[in-house]
Parts: C-alpha cells; structure tokens; sequence
C-alpha cells in the first residue's frame, strides 16, 4: 500500500482543494470529462502525486499544477497553498473575466410594456 501524505485520490483532492463543494460533484465532474491529470481524462479513484498538472474545466477553464495534499477540507487560504495556477492560466480567466464585465447585459435595451405594435408584431411572429 502507499504511503497516504505521497498519494490522494483526484476526487478528494478536488474537494480539499475547494474546487468543488462535494466529493460527489468531483466525481462527477470527473467522470463528465471536465477534469484531467497531465492531459490524461482520468477516473475519480485515480491517484494524484505532488507535481501532477490538473486541467479543471468547470465555470472557468482553470489549469493547476498541485503543490501540496490534504485530505481534509480547510479554510480558503490553505486550501489555495494546495496548488499553483500556471500563468497562462491566471492570463486566460483574466480575459475571460473582462469580456463578460464589457459585455452587454441581456434585455438591457428593452424597456418597459410592450407597444401596441409591438404586440401586433409578437401575435404575427408566433402565428406561424
């Protein structure tokens, strides 16, 4: 058997890491392909080592490189010591993070009721 402070499981991992809130949605974003280990998609038993290089994509496209292993789960900061963001990584999610702050938000250019006419022009849209 290894030794457990060299070897975790991914899914455990994920979870101390505070990638994902539970195990279960770990494994279940595993088993969904969202997560990989050094390029491999991978099953939630599969054992990680310090070093490995995760690509987790969940909301945002996050690549990690662990640092450290824990198995259980501590507080926001620590769990941050747990693992270094590569910066093409850090670089992607900021670019991210600025075209949806410039985006337009949905529906802003409508206000109000619709008119009359607009309402005529809904009833001749859903006729068809």
């Amino acid at each position: 058997m290894s030794d457990p402070a060299t070897r975790m499981r991914i899914d455990k991992w994920l979870w101390a890491a505070r990638f994902f809130k539970t195990r279960s949605l770990a494994s279940d974003a595993i088993d969904g392909g969202k997560v990989k280990v050094n390029g491999v998609q991978v099953k939630p038993a599969k054992e990680i080592v310090v070093g490995d290089t995760l690509e987790i994509n969940t909301y945002e496209k996050w690549t990690v490189i662990v640092r450290g292993l824990n198995d259980q789960r501590r507080p926001a900061p620590e769990a941050r010591s747990l693992y270094e963001e590569t910066p093409e990584s850090i670089e992607s999610r900021a670019k991210l993070a600025e075209l949806q702050r410039l985006a337009p938000t949905p529906g802003a250019d409508i206000k109000g009721r619709p008119s009359k006419r607009d309402r005529r022009q809904i009833k001749r849209f859903s006729e068809f």
